[in-house]
């Protein structure tokens, strides 16, 4: 989500990438459920590798892996200044379809509003 909310808000000032340390292979249908229920372009978003980008230089790095869940956080070397945001992963969540969009829509509107106020 904060790739598609950075490509999106950032209004061509930056090109947004999304990795993680074991891609499930697919975007999360209800990550591009929540983007497009808010208004936000998904594009061609695809799952990645962090070990996509090794070599590559970014101005920023920004995490979003939270520790209280034990995820794995990226080390970029080189100058990148380094951002980084804790977020409840919500493709974990459980419960009803409504607590599950709530978890989507929490995370969204978590990773929004750092995305305003650190990038714009």
């Amino acid at each position: 989500m904060a790739e598609a909310l950075i490509n999106q808000l950032g209004e061509g000032r930056y090109e947004a990438h999304s990795a993680g340390s074991t891609p499930a292979g697919y975007v999360h249908p209800k990550s591009l459920e929540t983007l497009s229920r808010h208004g936000i372009a998904v594009g061609a978003t695809r799952s990645k590798s962090w070990d996509e980008f090794e070599g590559q230089h970014f101005d920023w790095v920004i995490t979003v892996c939270d520790s209280a869940a034990e995820e794995s956080c990226p080390v970029f070397a080189g100058p990148s200044e380094r951002l980084h945001w804790s977020t409840p992963d919500p493709a974990k969540a459980e419960g009803t379809d409504d607590e599950i969009d709530r978890a989507f829509d929490e995370a969204y509107q978590m990773l929004k509003d750092r995305v305003e106020s650190h990038l714009l």
